[in-house]
């Protein structure tokens, strides 16, 4: 039997192309985006506004393509983990953090990541795909406490500036009008610097930005990040340097703050001169440890007085609190390989 295609993901401009193949006005387009982005139905029958005889011949073609999490494991906190199947047959995880009146969704740009970082499970998972537009947004629209989404960060699984097109997509998907209609500042990217997609994502999209940095030293990055010897952090900072933060986009920084690694003073003076004259935060991220890993966390102790001397230098500075530790859903934690093997899909 064909594979029906998905019409979650298309444009509505794509809609219209849609509407025009199975014998539908192009307005049919518009109506189909509705009941996708704005009422999110999962079934085709009940786009009740498309003529009876239209919705049937769609039907054969399409499907809406939203598919519900398979497994979900749930913190001690309330943060949620869900595993989502993928269109090529696999899975990815994804994490909801509920904080009062605040719903954050950790959302995943592809199946495992090639960027390697050595104190990340997702990195040992290896690289086993990017994912569709769809199966970003069926982690959105199929997520059980979708109503309580106020945030996105793409942060999960994968590096999304290695997945651009999908991710930039999706992001546009969510802020156009006949989407969500979301501010785009509602929505954070996070990347380790891929250059190319960087340079892209700044020309193209109006969403927060978060780097992973974790080190202010290029020699002492690439041990622990090799992504550093293709993407140099003195070429992506050059780059960050030179846009116009002015518009209220935000830039952050992300440092796992590791015991005798990257703790030193030298690393926070360091981190002052590096960032000092930009508009930016450093968020300070307790490292959670990983299964047969050198790295060890920072004491509180420490990543207190790393938060206090970068504030009084100029660089805003937090500590993130961590959520779902417990269930393997904290920074770094990521990975569906184990599931998958045990075919708990």
């Amino acid at each position: 039997m064909k594979t029906k295609k998905a019409l979650l993901g298309l444009t509505v401009d794509e809609l219209k192309d849609v509407a025009a193949e199975v014998g539908l006005p192009a307005y049919a387009g518009k109506q189909m985006a509705r009941w996708l982005y704005v009422r999110g139905v999962n079934d085709i029958g009940m786009m009740t506004d498309l003529p009876k005889k239209g919705r049937e011949t769609l039907a054969t073609l399409y499907e809406v393509g939203m598919a519900a999490p398979t497994d979900c494991q749930r913190s001690t906190d309330g943060t949620v983990k869900y595993l989502f199947p993928t269109e090529n047959g696999r899975t990815v995880e994804t994490v909801f953090i509920p904080d009062g009146e605040r719903g954050t969704l950790c959302v995943s740009s592809q199946i495992g990541c090639r960027m390697g970082c050595r104190f990340c499970m997702t990195a040992r998972q290896g690289f086993e795909g990017n994912l569709s537009v769809r199966d970003i947004l069926n982690q959105l629209y199929s997520l059980p406490e979708r109503e309580r989404l106020t945030n996105v960060v793409f942060m999960g699984q994968g590096e999304p500036m290695d997945n651009l097109d999908a991710v930039l997509k999706a992001t546009r998907l969510l802020t156009a009008e006949y989407g969500w209609a979301w501010s785009p500042k509602r929505i954070t990217v996070s990347t380790v610097g891929v250059a190319p997609g960087l340079e892209r994502f700044l020309a193209e999209s109006e969403c927060h930005l978060a780097i992973s940095l974790h080190n202010p030293f290029p020699d002492e990055r690439r041990a622990a990040m090799p992504a550093e010897n293709a993407y140099s952090l003195t070429d992506f900072i050059a780059l960050l340097k030179k846009h116009d933060w002015s518009h209220q986009r935000r830039l952050s920084f992300e440092y796992i703050v590791f015991e005798g690694l990257n703790d030193m003073p030298r690393h926070a003076r360091e981190l002052a001169r590096l960032l000092g004259a930009m508009a930016c935060r450093v968020n300070l991220i307790r490292f959670h440890t990983i299964p047969d890993t050198p790295y060890k966390g920072a004491s509180e102790e420490k990543m207190t007085w790393m938060r206090d001397y970068l504030t009084a230098h100029g660089v805003t500075t937090t500590i993130r609190t961590s959520r779902g530790e417990d269930i393997m859903a904290a920074c770094g934690l990521l990975n569906t390989a184990k599931k998958q093997e045990n075919k708990i899909i």
